[in-house]
């Protein structure tokens, strides 16, 4: 009873990861096309409207990617400029240089 409820416990979470990434969606676009083209004719405006959204969901998670990389170089930017040099990387563990 207790593997059980472990399993279901720890597949919750990769079943919230996986529904959420981009494979979920596209079973999920799939899923819809499929309902859509049962009830009218019209497939290839759909098709199109389907592609068109999810260009747009692709195209705004770039964006937002970008802007975090614009805000990190300028925080580096102005930290080097009070500094004068850039800051040095933090190191977390130990590299082939370290040994």
């Amino acid at each position: 009873m207790v593997p059980l409820i472990v399993v279901l416990v720890l597949l919750i979470p990769i079943l919230a990861i996986v529904l959420d990434s981009d494979v979920g969606k596209a079973i999920a676009r799939r899923l819809e096309r499929g309902n859509r083209k049962s009830g009218d004719g019209d497939g290839g405006t759909h098709d199109r409207l389907a592609y068109l959204e999810s260009e747009l969901e692709r195209l705004g998670r770039e964006v937002g990617r970008l802007e975090e990389e614009g805000q990190f170089l300028q925080k580096l930017l102005a930290e080097s400029s009070e500094t004068g040099t850039l800051p040095h990387a933090e190191r977390t563990g130990t590299s082939a240089r370290d040994t």
